[in-house]
């Protein structure tokens, strides 16, 4: 079977990569991480951060998708994984000109949260909508929704038994606009903690001239390449608002989400979009049991300060109680699900 799959952010492939193990004879085309084969595009190529840098690329994303629709004629289903921005736009245009072409979207658009008028298109353009947040599957009436699971559920192997009471991890994010913001104010908590020893976790994608150029002075941090490592070998961490943020909250790492964005997409995000919380931990269970994992320091909030203030006063003993009663809502693993839905003939 040839798979036409569209894995726009690290995250997805690392998901793509989890649902693999449980297929045969799958060949991918697309866009993708280039460990997972041979692109058309790899993905680095079309990482963006924010409504600003969407607009200066915009031109070129449309000719890119241009290329993956007539790509979609020589596959046999198409794959769309988060990256609704694109996906999305791309299912109307596959859906159109291929009507026959199953197209299966897992890893959902957060229409919770924002855009629910979005839930008409994917019901519209998608043959099956698999969705990995139990809550999301009630958006959608048309029966294409089932939720499958949570893939971190199948990756995180890993047990926080013997973890260091003074070491704190420092996780400043992927994108370069997250990193450069952070990284001065890590470095202010590192010398107010100076009595732990502390783990700057970078992505293992990173090449030396990258480090350099966005995270400056890093003398002061142990570095690790190894995010589940880094959380589970860590009595306490600071982490940028992403997947990494519910991997801890699964691996059981109490943590504290920072996020500064630029200020126009915060705004838009909080005063357009009506966005309030931040961390999909914190959405979960304040939809589950109507309670939250932990703090969360946005934008002006996220200082030197604030964040030893959050080390200093954050229940290991609640959070643990909280991580465990995420774990019970997400109930299992999505991976082997998707895998036998992309099998299915």
């Amino acid at each position: 079977m040839k798979l036409l799959v569209l894995a726009l952010e690290p995250s997805s492939n690392l998901h793509l990569k989890e649902v693999l193990k449980y297929t045969k004879n799958v060949e991918l085309a697309g866009i993708f991480d280039k460990s997972l084969g041979s692109p058309a595009y790899d993905i680095s190529q079309m990482a963006i951060m924010g409504v600003v840098d969407a607009l200066k690329k915009l031109r070129w994303f449309y000719r890119v998708a241009d290329e993956m629709v007539e790509l979609a004629s020589k596959c046999d289903k198409v794959l769309l994984m988060d990256g609704s921005g694109f996906n999305l736009p791309l299912a109307k245009k596959i859906k159109e000109k291929y009507p026959d072409k199953e197209i299966i979207y897992y890893i959902l658009p957060q229409v919770w949260a924002s855009r629910p008028k979005r839930v008409a298109k994917l019901e519209l353009y998608c043959d099956k909508l698999l969705g990995i947040l139990p809550f999301e599957i009630d958006m959608y009436k048309s029966g294409k929704a089932k939720y499958v699971g949570h893939p971190l559920l199948d990756e995180i192997n890993i047990h926080r038994d013997n973890f260091d009471k003074d070491r704190i991890a420092f996780l400043a994010g992927s994108r370069a606009g997250e990193i450069t913001r952070l990284m001065p104010i890590f470095r202010e908590v590192r010398k107010a903690l100076s009595g732990k020893k502390a783990t700057l976790v970078i992505p293992a994608s990173f090449d030396n001239q990258k480090i350099e150029e966005l995270y400056g002075d890093i003398s002061d941090f142990e570095i690790s390449r190894d995010t589940h490592e880094a959380l589970s070998s860590s009595e306490f961490a600071f982490v940028c608002s992403g997947t990494a943020t519910l991997e801890a909250a699964l691996i059981g790492t109490p943590f504290v989400l920072v996020y500064k964005a630029k200020k126009i997409d915060f705004f838009i995000g909080r005063n357009i979009l009506g966005i309030k919380l931040v961390g999909l931990a914190n959405i979960m269970l304040k939809k589950y049991n109507d309670t939250l994992l932990n703090e969360e320091l946005l934008q002006n909030d996220v200082n030197a300060l604030n964040l030893v203030n959050a080390y200093n006063k954050t229940d290991r003993d609640i959070f643990s109680q909280k991580a465990n009663e995420l774990k019970k809502y997400l109930s299992f693993g999505s991976s082997q699900n998707v895998a036998n839905i992309l099998m299915d003939k």
